[in-house]
């Protein structure tokens, strides 16, 4: 018998909507704002104003290197550039990738294993993103953090085919898939390098798995002391 007082889907763990509801509630507020909603006048200019304020600059990170010094209102920035988009699309976007792979892999790892994936592989997109692409822009939304998300989802899948004896090779599909489906349309319609800032994002996710992932730590070093 069916019970009516089940929910409908299945709950999403906390800390994937403590991810989604600043980004939404961004994204309302920039378009609200642009279309006079609320803020008047000076509404227009949010999205402007928070990319300037929030984004990761490649430039900045240089010059912190350069010079050694390391000022809180620039490494910021590493944390905060997810949460500001281009356009409500690419957060349309960010937000469902996010809602999908945090719900499968928050339902395994803890919610602050799910955080250091997100960041942590944010961080390193954002750092290789600096080492890697030539005068790069200001780097802005999610998904590098979501790539890593994908890692997450890849390494379970990776360590599921693993156990059952099954090609593990597979466990990537989605990540080639989409890797793909971003160089064809870079090479037809011409691209932004932030493709580089996720897939070391994806490299991130899945590294920081045999670490944060429930027994990681134990079942790297005991695959250590196999090897």
């Amino acid at each position: 018998m069916t019970d009516l007082n089940e929910a409908p889907i299945n709950p999403l763990p906390p800390v994937v909507w403590a991810l989604v509801v600043p980004m939404a509630m961004a994204e309302l507020m920039f378009n609200m704002g642009a279309r006079g909603l609320i803020g008047g006048a000076g509404a227009v200019g949010w999205r402007i104003a928070a990319i300037q304020d929030f984004a990761f600059s490649a430039e900045a990170l240089r010059w912190m290197v350069e010079t050694g010094r390391y000022p809180v209102e620039l490494l910021w920035r590493f944390v905060t550039y997810p949460f500001v988009h281009a356009h409500l699309s690419q957060a349309v976007f960010a937000i469902v990738f996010i809602l999908a792979l945090g719900k499968m892999v928050g339902e395994i790892f803890r919610a602050w294993a799910v955080l250091a994936v997100f960041f942590g592989s944010s961080i390193f997109g954002a750092i290789m993103y600096t080492v890697l692409v030539p005068n790069p822009i200001p780097l802005i939304g999610a998904f590098p953090g979501a790539y890593g998300l994908i890692g997450a989802y890849s390494f379970l899948l990776w360590v599921t085919l693993g156990a059952r004896g099954l090609n593990q090779a597979s466990a990537f599909t989605l990540i080639g898939f989409l890797m793909g489906l971003q160089l064809l349309f870079g090479a037809l319609f011409g691209g932004s390098p932030d493709w580089v800032a996720e897939l070391f994002g994806f490299v991130a996710g899945f590294a920081l798995s045999f670490v944060v992932s429930p027994g990681g730590w134990s079942r790297l070093m005991a695959k250590m002391r196999r090897d």
